[in-house]
Order: structure tokens, then sequence, then C-alpha cells
């Protein structure tokens, strides 16, 4: 799991020198305080750095120099405590390169109505010293997020929390590795894209690598690593007979093994986050990973099917997001439709590759064979999605640009049996209902493939569309057609 805490956000106040050095000693103070605070906060997963308070461009221009280059700096928080001439940010703001939160608050919650005066006044002047600050950040076109509120407040700290773990992914993003065993199923449109274009906007790098030289690593691997992965599988998981100790598959389950242990031993080597593959490419491997795909999933890496790299990316970019928290992020894939009027729903599943950290309950592993790729019957995990709100996350190439869209769904608890279908599956009802979500996503372009959250909002990809200037598609209650048609015209000129 990713240790959040190892990464940090530097808390920047501005004020000027107009002010005397005894209200600038003030800032300072509150600013510590409010940096304490954040840190001591069960919300907020990063460490608030507090730097002392910017008083002149050169400063300004300092700071931001430094955080663009310290390690595991990820953005900046900025406040204006008093009036900070925003002239004073221009240089500053050009210079910075990684992403901004504004915190619109202020250090008193409530106006001290018997005591206030002039002295209190020129220190507490975030109500138009943020103004501001405000006004030069949209005159220069700066992407932020903005926070109201005290700084105190449990909602304050929850925005907080949700723009430094998306500024965490988007730090992570520009060292990020995907690997590719073979190319995209062949003949698909939406799994293929311009990685170039893609490592110049996001900065993670898409290659690919012969099937043969992830098989060669497999192949290395010893019957005492085998025996032990087997056992945590035991440990682990219900086993159907034909797996258990002299099953009569048993050696299909050793197989399985064998392919996860090369897989993970493959990307912790050549330091990969994540990976696609595809059946139609997979010469010399006895089985199409599927616990071992599962399993790495499960680990934190992103996984695509059929060569698909953007949503293997995203995959691992939302697990980077939704570290320690409760719930699931998964690879996943619409498969079939319940039309029922009076309970319409989708199913999602895989052939083989869902993440069992969305499971709701037992996590069964089995074996059956598989239609297509020739290959022998691969091992797998089997179980039901969880309940509850979700969100279905894609990121596709249009030629000109990439879209993220993003459809809320509720997830909706499995009680039929699915006695012939052994995969892990989900079962959701598209926002705002299955007419228009459906509707909306063809026509927004959305691929067939998705990541499938249950730990994220809306809110995270806002901020991560925000931080990386990417178009952004929401599907949600409030969608309806005419306006969703308007909004991608819009969005054709806006993104021209």
């Amino acid at each position: 799991m990713l240790d959040l805490k190892s990464y940090e956000v530097w808390f920047v106040t501005g004020s000027q020198h107009l002010y005397g050095e005894e209200t600038l000693r003030q800032v300072d103070e509150h600013s510590k305080i409010i940096t304490d605070s954040f840190n001591n906060s069960s919300t907020i997963p990063v460490r608030v750095v507090f730097k002392p308070v910017v008083k002149t461009p050169e400063e300004i221009l300092t700071i931001c120099k430094e955080a663009n280059v310290t390690p595991n700096c990820v953005g900046i928080i900025t406040w204006m405590h008093t009036f900070s001439p925003a002239k004073m940010w221009i240089r500053g703001l050009n210079a910075l390169q990684i992403p901004l939160l504004h915190l619109h608050t202020q250090f008193n919650r409530d106006i001290p109505y018997a005591d206030i005066d002039m002295d209190f006044m020129n220190l507490n002047q975030s109500a138009h010293g943020d103004r501001e600050f405000g006004h030069i950040l949209s005159k220069m076109r700066m992407n932020r997020k903005v926070v109201v509120g005290h700084w105190q407040a449990a909602s304050v700290h929850e925005k907080i929390n949700t723009w430094t773990r998306v500024a965490v992914a988007k730090y992570k993003m520009q060292t990020m590795k995907v690997a590719r065993f073979g190319d995209n199923m062949r003949q698909v449109a939406v799994t293929d894209g311009d990685k170039v274009a893609a490592e110049m906007k996001f900065g993670f790098s898409v290659n690919t690598f012969a099937v043969g030289d992830l098989v060669q690593i497999i192949n290395q691997i010893s019957d005492a690593e085998i025996g032990r992965l087997i056992q945590e599988y035991e440990d682990t998981y219900a086993l159907m007979p034909s797996l258990t100790k002299n099953g009569e598959k048993r050696s299909s389950l050793y197989e399985a093994a064998r392919i996860e242990l090369g897989l993970k031993a493959f990307l912790e080597d050549g330091g990969f986050s994540a990976y696609t593959n595809t059946f139609e490419d997979l010469h010399g491997m006895r089985q199409l990973p599927g616990i071992g795909s599962q399993r790495m999933m499960a680990a934190g890496y992103g996984y695509g099917g059929e060569g698909d790299w953007k949503t293997s990316a995203m995959v691992h970019i939302l697990k980077v997001m939704a570290s320690g928290m409760k719930g699931g992020n998964s690879f996943m894939e619409d498969y079939t439709y319940h039309f029922d009027p009076a309970n319409p729903m989708v199913l999602g599943s895989h052939m083989l590759e869902i993440c069992p950290t969305i499971a709701a309950n037992e996590v069964k592993c089995e074996i059956h064979p598989l239609g297509i790729g020739g290959k022998e019957d691969p091992v797998r995990l089997v179980f039901n999605a969880a309940a509850g709100p979700a969100l279905n996350v894609s990121l596709v190439d249009l030629g000109n640009r990439f879209r993220l869209i993003v459809n809320e769904v509720e997830a909706i608890e499995v009680t039929e049996a699915f006695p012939k279908l052994p995969t892990a599956r989900a079962l959701w009802k598209p926002q705002p209902n299955m007419e228009v979500g459906l509707q909306a996503w063809l026509l927004a372009g959305g691929a067939h493939h998705t990541v499938y959250s249950q730990n994220l909002t809306t809110e995270y990809m806002e901020d991560l569309a925000e931080i990386l200037d990417v178009e952004l598609v929401v599907i949600d209650k409030d969608t309806t057609i005419r306006g969703l048609k308007n909004e991608l015209r819009f969005n054709d000129v806006a993104y021209k």
C-alpha cells in the first residue's frame, strides 16, 4: 500500500511589508497553527509543510521554484491572510509546475463583534485578499482548486483530502511506466491511441515488450516460490475441489502461480506500475493470466485487457488516489444488459480479470474452460461485487485531445446465482437512468473498458481533469441528452 505520508504539500501564505513586523509575525503564527491542524487531521493523508509568509515577488518566485524541484512535494496550498498585491505573484505562478489549491479561509471563524477594531481588520483581510489572488489566477488562466470555509471545518479537510490524493496521483504519473505484452486486440479502435501524445500530456510512458520476454521470466520461477504462493491461495480463497491437493486440475493452479510470480518479477524489475496483455498474443504461455492479473491489481498495479493501455494506466492512477480507503478499484467492462422495465441494470464483468478488492464477500478460486485464446483452462477468482455508489471512468483519445468520461452508478446487491458464468461480476444502475445513462455514454464516445471505483467520487475526477487540463464529461443524476449534446458541442470549440 502506498504511504501517502511520504508526500507533502506546502502551505504558503501571502502578505506584504505594508503592515509591519508585528502583523507579519502574527500571520506566521496563524499559518503554523493551521498547518499543525491539517497535520493532526485524520482526514488529510499527506504531510502539510509550513512555509514562512511570502511578501515580495522575489520570495514568491523562489518558493514556487523550490516547490517544483523538491522530491515528493506534490502541490502548494495558498492563502492570503492579509492583502497580497497580485502582481507580486505573476512570476512565481508562471514558474509553478505543480498543482495549486487556493484556500479561501480566515483564521477566526466568527466576527468578534465586541472587540473588533482596525488592528484586527488590518490583520484578517482574507475576504478581499483572496479575491485579489483569485483575480490574477483567473487572468492568467491557471487551473486550480478553490476551497471555501473555515480551516477547522470537516468539509474543508475533506476537500483538501481529495485534492491531495489527486495531486499525489499526478506526481506519480510523471514517472509511471506501462508495459504492453504484445499489441492491442486487432481491429479495435478505442483501446488504441497516441502513446506519444499521452506521455506529453500525462507523463506516463507506454512501451511494448515481447511476450517471450515475459515467458522467459515465468519459466525461471522456482518450485519453492510456487509452493509458497499456492499456500497463500489456500489460506486466502475457497478453492474448488479440482484445485485442491490431489485434485485433477492441481497442476493448473501451479501454472497459474508460476505466471503470477513471473508477472510480478517482470513488473518489479522494470519499475512498471501497470501493464496490458491480449489473448491474441500469448505465445509460450499455457494459460491466459487470470488470477495473476486479478491479484496484481489487488496489489496496486494497473491492468487493461486486450492491450488497453489507457484503462490500465487509469486503474493504477485511481488506486493511488484511493490508497488506504475502504473499497476497491478494478478494470471493468459493460458486458450485457437487463432491460426489464421495472428493474433495468447493467452486468459488468470480464472473461477473467476483475480485481478482488471490489468483492462483497467470499472469493472463490476456480478453473473453467475459456472459449477464446486457444490455451489451457485458466484459473481465476470468482465473486460478486459489493453494492453501493460507484463510478465508471473512461479515458479516450479523440485524435486532437483526450477526454475523461465519468458515469455515476448505483451498484446493486447480486442476489441471483450465475451457475454457468464463472467470472467475477457486478450489477449496477447507471445515472440518471438506464436509457439516458447509456445514450449519454455512447454520445460521449466512452470505451467499453472502464475503471470501476467504489471509493472515489466525481470530485476526484473533477480535480484530476483540472490538474491535467483535460476535458471532463460527467454523466450523473442531472444529465439530460439535450444538455449533454450542447456540452459536447461547446467542448469541441473550447478544446479545438
